[in-house]
């Protein structure tokens, strides 16, 4: 009877608590997958979030952020002092994409939305950010909860514009720092398609990559397709430069040393028998290290300036290439002394058979920004599974797809993930803060 009783204490003692208000936790995540914003005009979901965290316990700020074209972002930040001891800042980020929704789930968002350019898009929570901020008011009614366990102040922030890649920069433009305080060390989390619903992955180094965005226009001289041989078809040159870039990785780039150089948008031309003055092509190129994309956006340069040259174009018509500078953002790396601290504080919460050592991948992040340049503040993002155990195992096994990301079939298994999420980050916090 003794040993039957103390295993049960032990049980209790060290069983990660369940969120907070799970339920309505839930409800909250299914009211932002429902009504999506774009970036920069993450407006409702601002205010929601600011509602509830305030709530919670904390001195909340909202229109945070400044645009380098000075208009402002719908950034939060939520303050709880909690005595002496570290400042940490947990950030998640609010914005949707426009992608047209395929779930066919019962809060699914079935209405499309107005862009900056004016044009009418569908707008879907694709890349689980709706997910993020319910984890982060998670967490937040958790840590005001449970003051008793930790020190120190926690700064959460309500990020807009990830996908766009200029809300960390808006934000710290804003002077984030200044007003808020610089913290000592960062986390956020994200997503994974990669990870079994629950399962957390935390990667020691570079988790996502350095993204580039460069425009690039091919310019020609126009005429009739009848009669090619009078101008200078920049259709075909930019066939041309398509094929020569993807040479850049495979033949220039150590390939032990990721990188990727992808075309995603090419538009030029109005009719069949009319050759255009010019094609206007939109890039984006992917790099874990800075001399990897040295050498890409130098390879993008050289093969524009050798379109020229082989087409007998003057330079006046060279090909234009300009790098979209709010579009571009270094790599992410997770301080690997704080990487090893967050896992093994997650690890005593959730078990080892629910953390591991994650993975890198490609995708960009703008969370690597509140790092500051240099990596002078140690930040972790830490990956969050949202597919089925089963599913993922066939679709290992090739007898079965998994929609990722940024799809329009995306569709986390969201409510236990939330609950890991919050449990996760929560472990984390409270292990950070201590005096």
């Amino acid at each position: 009877m003794k040993s039957s009783w103390f295993a049960t204490a032990l049980c209790l003692v060290f069983a990660p608590p369940v969120p907070v208000l799970a339920d309505a936790l839930f409800d909250f995540y299914q009211q932002l997958h429902a009504h999506p914003e774009l970036s920069h005009f993450e407006t409702n979901t601002a205010a929601l979030l600011a509602t509830e965290l305030r709530k919670a316990g904390f001195q909340v700020t909202t229109g945070i952020g400044k645009y380098k074209d000075e208009s402002q972002a719908h950034g939060i930040v939520a303050v709880l002092e909690n005595g002496p001891g570290p400042r940490l800042l947990i950030r998640a980020d609010m914005d949707a994409l426009p992608i047209v929704e395929e779930t066919n789930l019962p809060y699914a968002r079935k209405v499309t939305s107005t862009n900056a350019a004016g044009q009418q898009v569908g707008v879907m929570h694709a890349c689980g950010h709706d997910l993020h901020t319910t984890t982060l008011l998670g967490t937040a009614r958790e840590m005001a909860a449970r003051r008793s366990e930790w020190q120190g102040t926690l700064v959460l922030v309500g990020q807009p514009s990830e996908e766009t890649l200029d809300g960390a920069q808006a934000m710290l433009r804003d002077g984030l720092y200044q007003r808020f305080g610089k913290p000592d060390m960062a986390l956020a989390m994200h997503v994974s398609a990669g990870l079994a619903t629950g399962v957390i992955g935390v990667y020691a180094g570079a988790t996502h990559a350095a993204v580039t965005s460069i425009d690039v226009t091919i310019r020609g001289v126009g005429g009739h397709g009848a009669a090619p041989h009078r101008g200078k078809d920049p259709v075909v040159m930019a066939a041309q430069f398509i094929n020569q870039i993807q040479t850049i990785v495979s033949r220039n780039q150590d390939p032990l040393d990721p990188a990727v150089v992808t075309v995603g948008s090419i538009h030029g031309g109005t009719k069949r028998n009319i050759i255009p003055d010019e094609i206007k092509l939109e890039l984006t190129t992917r790099a874990h290290s800075e001399k990897a994309m040295n050498i890409i956006v130098a390879g993008i340069q050289h093969a524009a300036e050798g379109i020229a040259v082989s087409n007998g174009l003057p330079a006046e018509r060279k090909p234009i290439v300009k790098i979209i500078e709010t579009e571009t953002g270094p790599a992410n790396i997770n301080d690997k002394k704080l990487a090893l601290k967050v896992k093994a504080a997650i690890t005593a919460a959730l078990g080892s058979d629910r953390v591991n050592d994650g993975f890198p991948i490609m995708g960009s992040e703008d969370f690597a920004r509140y790092s500051l340049q240099g990596q002078q503040i140690p930040t972790v993002l830490f990956n969050v599974g949202v597919i089925p155990a089963g599913l993922l195992a066939q679709a290992k096994a090739g007898k079965a797809q998994v929609a990722g990301t940024h799809t329009s079939k995306f569709a986390p298994e969201a409510e236990p993930a939330i609950q890991a999420g919050v449990q996760a980050m929560t472990a984390a916090a409270i292990d950070l803060l201590q005096k």
